[in-house]
């Protein structure tokens, strides 16, 4: 049996996909970004020293945020009520980038992949807002799902 998209009705119409029937499980999600710049960026990043503040601490509360509000900006995602976000933002000095992480979780009917990839991919554009005056030649990927668990497809971990 072919793989079908499962926000096409038969019609081919676009719809959002009906998760009443289904059983809520513990799901989970991590997803990953990185974001590139130059030296000078990387070390006022990392120092905390720009003239909007702390960036890093500011990109993981929006991490935090997009994840809470991922429904509001991708149109077939069902509004969540997520049990755990938690957005790590880890410097890569020999490359002069962030690699960051988010982990969501939801007990729920459908799973959180997409709530981790809006996370992950918000802190790094929150970073890049952040640092703009000194580098906007940054690079932000890739974004990627790393892992998730819980659900009718159950486990998934990127190779």
């Amino acid at each position: 049996m072919a793989e079908k998209l499962t926000h096409i009705n038969e019609d081919g119409e676009v719809h959002m996909v009906d998760v009443g029937g289904k059983i809520v499980t513990q799901r989970q999600a991590v997803a990953t970004s990185r974001i590139s710049m130059s030296q000078a960026a990387f070390d006022a990043v990392k120092s905390g020293n720009l003239k909007k503040g702390d960036a890093i601490g500011v990109a993981r509360v929006a991490g935090i945020m997009a994840a809470k509000n991922t429904s509001q900006m991708i149109p077939l995602c069902h509004p969540l009520a997520l049990t755990k976000i938690e957005i790590s933002i880890t410097p890569d000095d020999a490359t002069n980038s962030f690699e960051v992480s988010a982990l969501v979780r939801v007990e729920g009917k459908t799973g959180v992949e997409m709530e981790a990839l809006t996370a992950a991919s918000v802190t790094a554009l929150t970073i890049y807002d952040m640092a703009k005056a000194i580098d906007k030649s940054m690079v932000i990927g890739p974004t990627q799902l790393e892992q998730k668990s819980g659900g009718k497809s159950g486990t998934y971990n990127r190779e």
